[in-house]
């Protein structure tokens, strides 16, 4: 069993890729354990602050490091990233040869109701992750585009086809850890 540490790029309560997050966890995993992070209580980065760490930064950090593997689930927000996304990405390369993000294997998706979901926020994440020695899995990407009817009242994914998609991510994430599992 895999440990992998969930970051949603969002804050919203009720946010979609939540959701997402969610009909995942509810597809066909054996060799996955989702671990969903709360990034809410992450400050905002500061240099000052990087050698006396605040609490919250402190036990996030030790939850990527003890995690066998990252998925990030993000929105695209002004084709890119969130900023609160980016945050605690600084975070988690400070201070100075501390970068938590290094080695690990990592998927990323996204939903959005864009016509192309969340390509341009994951292509910027891929490539600042891979800036940072995480080992991103290159395909399948995924980019859903977000309906009303994409999820069930319970966080299912409706579409049988799009549900087929997805196991297919998940089994190929699976294999990414296994492969990359240090």
């Amino acid at each position: 069993m895999y440990n992998v540490s969930v970051i949603a790029g969002s804050l919203r309560k009720d946010s979609f890729n939540k959701k997402l997050m969610h009909a995942l966890d509810k597809l066909n995993h054996p060799q996955l354990k989702f671990n969903v992070l709360d990034i809410s209580q992450i400050p905002l980065f500061n240099q000052d602050n990087e050698n006396n760490m605040p609490t919250a930064v402190v036990n996030f950090k030790k939850e990527i490091v003890n995690s066998d593997g990252l998925l990030f689930i993000t929105p695209e927000y002004n084709r890119s990233i969130p900023g609160v996304l980016k945050n605690v990405i600084d975070w988690g390369t400070r201070p100075y040869g501390k970068n938590c993000w290094a080695n690990k294997p990592t998927g990323i998706i996204g939903t959005s109701p864009g016509a192309i979901g969340t390509a341009v926020a994951q292509a910027h994440l891929r490539s600042i992750l891979v800036g940072l020695e995480a080992i991103v899995l290159g395909q399948p990407e995924v980019y859903l585009v977000y309906k009303n009817e994409l999820f069930d009242e319970n966080d299912r994914i409706t579409n049988e086809g799009t549900a087929k998609f997805l196991q297919g991510f998940l089994d190929k994430f699976s294999n990414w850890i296994q492969t990359h599992h240090k």
